[in-house]
């Protein structure tokens, strides 16, 4: 999608807002109906019966009338689709939509097409009972048949048209590159380059610091809570843009660099899970430790670093030249010999094989196995431990 950022007037901002309450009720009622479906009772609704039913609505409630009919239509088919989804296993269960929280809706058909030009910075597109609406010219604008207008919680506007943009072309050097993912480091490289995803500055942390504990004392539903809630909004957006900056340069470097891109298979979702709470069977009611926030420090880091964004946009820009190698003990293998041991991992950043003595980054030697296709099974193909005094073996690459 290309996405660029609206500058709605203060009248425009307040029917977009209608606009999304009005696709968020559609929704909420939508999944409330697929939501009190049991076993032995008929199917649900389907889109063409919510369609009869939302006419009705329409009739029946002059505020719901006042709303863009293509907004609450396109509303139940996007509900139907994430159902589609959700049974073919790509998504996940359609949740309920909360004011201030994915505040969006959604334009399909004919009057997705009305963009114009005006210069060379600035654009305008009509949406439906809001007008033409600003938008800022940060690339062209593509030709698309939709487009989805949010609001995020700093309160930006933006404009995402549906395009599928053309792959990056691989440059047929026969090259081969391996990243492996952290928290210190980013992205290690193969070639033995180190990127780290930009952040918070230490300054804007402090400040954040202090918001969350400001916002610790204020009262529920005043206007000093909002305000403060709107500051810490505003330092989290922040830190998303870069992160997505980032990851855009870095996919886009890598798809241009190298012929075959080779990752780790991580499952990022899974890792980031918050842990279920372990019952204490000598207590009823209670529960035992389960390390929640040091769980929680982990996944803030994973997801801080956009393990998962990274790999999902190389996927993106370099169709079919991307590679998930099995994450087993390739931090643990030396990339010169082949000897695996958990002793080879000296510290987060020095790695030192035992066998042969050779003395590389941690990171850098675990994105040499993963270029090179050395890593291996934890279950079976585990390679037998080799004494240091013995000759060391040389793993060939998979």
């Amino acid at each position: 999608m290309s996405r660029f950022r609206l500058y709605p007037t203060p009248a425009q901002e307040a029917a977009l807002l209608e606009h999304c309450k009005h696709a968020r009720y559609v929704w909420n009622l939508a999944l409330e109906q697929w939501s009190m479906w049991t076993r032995g009772q008929r199917p649900t609704p389907g889109f063409a019966a919510q369609c009869r039913q939302l006419t009705e609505a329409r009739a029946a409630f002059d505020w719901l009338r006042a709303g863009s009919q293509t907004v609450q239509q396109q509303a139940l088919r996007d509900f139907q689709q994430a159902v589609k989804n959700f049974f073919g296993g790509t998504h996940r269960r359609p949740s309920w939509r909360k004011a201030g929280h994915r505040e969006g809706f959604r334009i399909v058909g004919l009057q997705a097409s009305r963009v114009a030009k005006r210069n060379r910075k600035w654009a305008e597109v009509n949406v439906p009972k809001v007008g033409w609406v600003r938008l800022r010219l940060s690339r062209a604008v593509p030709d698309a048949k939709s487009y989805r207008i949010t609001r995020d919680r700093a309160h930006r506007w933006h404009i995402a048209f549906t395009a599928i943009p053309q792959p990056i072309p691989a440059p047929g050097t026969g090259e081969v590159v391996g990243v492996d993912r952290g928290i210190t480091v980013s992205a290690a490289l193969s070639t033995g380059e180190l990127l780290t995803c930009p952040g918070l500055s230490d300054r804007e942390r402090d400040r954040l610091k202090r918001l969350q504990r400001r916002l610790a004392r204020c009262r529920r539903g005043s206007n000093r809570r909002r305000r403060t809630k709107d500051a810490i909004a505003k330092l989290h957006a922040r830190a998303r843009d870069r992160r997505k900056d980032w990851v855009e340069k870095i996919s886009t470097d890598l798809a241009r660099r190298f012929d075959l891109i080779r990752v780790e298979d991580l499952r990022v979702m899974q890792m980031t899970r918050r842990p279920k709470p372990i019952p204490d069977h000598d207590r009823p009611g209670a529960y035992l430790p389960n390390r929640r926030r040091a769980k929680a420090g982990l996944s803030r880091g994973i997801l801080a670093n956009g393990w998962g964004e990274m790999v999902v946009r190389l996927q993106h820009k370099a169709i079919g030249r991307v590679e998930k190698v099995k994450s087993a003990y390739t931090s643990q293998t030396c990339s010169a010999c082949g000897y695996c041991a958990p002793e080879n991992r000296k510290s987060q950043a020095i790695f030192r094989c035992v066998a042969c003595g050779h003395l590389a980054n941690a990171d850098v030697n675990a994105a040499v196995n993963i270029a090179a296709g050395r890593a291996v099974s934890a279950r079976q193909e585990t390679p037998p431990r080799v004494s240091p005094k013995r000759e060391p073996q040389h793993a060939t690459s998979a």
